[in-house]
């Protein structure tokens, strides 16, 4: 399984907040960063105006009628499902696929359809109601749901907070959808990293979350001093389920990097970035704006926000600049360029299908290696191989690698040791 981009939207916070905003030059935006898939949140109907809602208009998550699409989004709300097969027709002409969320745990106390649900929710989704899956008819129309948006052109589905319903019921119901349709994507939030193999083995996702793998260990070692051999640590828990992780430094469950409540500064991250998204075969997560530093100021505590109309202005600035209005600012411009260059190489059949060498192991005491604040790792095919050093600290780095003879042999062309300045915050790219 080689790497895929997946970049997720809000396409009520894009442009004019109309499904006709993911236009083909937005489009052609997207795939000019490299990205495959499109999750377009917030596409299924949800609860709006309603006392229970959180927000104005409310949230994605809590589902009022499956076979819907939110009336907001269109420009005439009575063809609104038209207007979103337009969507899928625009996203797939570009040369893009597109994912949607699926919600097996709740839908919204106002919901109309076939599901049975409790009276009740889980935490403090007080905007929601927890379903019944003992009941036959849930079973069915969720089956029936699945059917629904992917014979509308929908490539994948994004499924929320599995672990909370039957394991066996989503096994069941992904053998039976993708008995039709054979090509579908099936990414998993899943959080208790004991679950992993059991959601990919056995229940049959494709993708997974590693939010409490790599995810939370960049983060750690960003913001609070955590040592960076916990990379290695986490790669190695891993082992052979690596390749069907779904790497992310943002969604909107998170805060933004940019924010003064993670890193203050997306060019602080662009270490985190170079390893999350180059350093093995998983597939990696833009969230929107991600790329030109948007820092969710519009929202609260660092995220914007999924319950209310916003309007972050880095991605306003965006959809203007693609769209023949003014250029983004200077920084946003840096930012973006960075993103460019990195998600290219990520494309690179020795990034996006190749062998990854970790290096900490014998660099413990390299010339200005820092085990702590430093990694690196070398990735490689039959036809070219790279060197990535990562700097988490504040200072510069000058270091001497060395490069093992095992390595060596599995590659010839990469030499003895390598030497690479390393900016603070970032990473040195070396091609051998």
């Amino acid at each position: 399984m080689s790497k895929r981009i997946i970049y997720q939207t809000l396409p009520r916070l894009w442009g004019g907040g109309k499904l006709r905003d993911w236009d083909a030059e937005s489009l052609a935006y997207l795939r000019s960063l490299g990205v495959d898939y499109v999750w377009y949140t917030g596409i299924p109907r949800h609860a709006t105006g309603k006392d229970f809602v959180k927000g104005n208009p409310g949230s994605p998550y809590a589902i009022t009628d499956w076979r819907d699409v939110n009336p907001y989004l269109a420009d005439d709300p009575a063809r609104r499902l038209q207007e979103f097969d337009a969507l899928a027709a625009r996203t797939h002409a570009a040369g893009l696929k597109l994912i949607i969320d699926y919600i097996p745990n709740h839908v919204a106390p106002d919901y109309r359809g076939g599901i049975r649900f409790f009276d009740w929710h889980d935490g403090d989704w007080t905007d929601t109601r927890k379903n019944d899956w003992s009941a036959p008819e849930t079973r069915t129309e969720m089956l029936g749901i699945l059917r629904f948006w992917a014979s509308r052109g929908v490539d994948g589905f994004r499924c929320d907070m599995v672990e909370l319903v039957p394991a066996e019921a989503l096994a069941a119901l992904i053998s039976a959808v993708k008995a039709d349709f054979p090509d579908l994507l099936f990414v998993a939030e899943v959080y208790g990293k004991d679950n992993y193999r059991r959601y990919l083995d056995e229940v049959g996702f494709d993708l997974l979350y590693d939010k409490s793998g790599l995810y939370d260990t960049l983060r750690a070692v960003c913001s609070n001093g955590a040592s960076a051999r916990g990379i290695t640590w986490n790669w190695q828990w891993l082992d052979g389920m690596q390749p069907r992780m779904l790497n992310f430094l943002e969604n909107h469950d998170e805060q933004r990097l940019a924010s003064p409540e993670f890193l203050g500064s997306a060019a602080r991250g662009y270490a985190a970035l170079a390893c999350s998204l180059l350093f093995n075969t998983a597939s990696f997560m833009l969230y929107f704006g991600q790329e030109v530093g948007e820092d969710g100021a519009d929202g609260a505590e660092g995220r914007t926000s999924i319950f209310n109309w916003s309007d972050p202005p880095g991605l306003r600035r965006l959809w203007k600049s693609l769209h023949g209005g003014p250029a983004l600012a200077p920084d946003e411009a840096a930012v973006l360029a960075r993103y460019r260059e990195l998600l290219t190489l990520s494309k690179r059949p020795a990034f996006a299908a190749g062998r990854t060498w970790d290096l900490g192991y014998c660099n413990g005491n390299a010339p200005g290696f820092d085990p702590e604040r430093h990694f690196a790792f070398v990735r490689f095919d039959a036809q070219e191989a790279w060197l990535v050093a990562c700097n988490f600290g504040g200072a510069p780095a000058d270091v001497r690698l060395s490069l093992p003879p095992e390595l060596r042999a599995a590659c010839p062309r990469i030499p003895v040791t390598a030497d690479a300045s390393i900016p603070p915050f970032d990473a040195a790219i070396i091609r051998f």
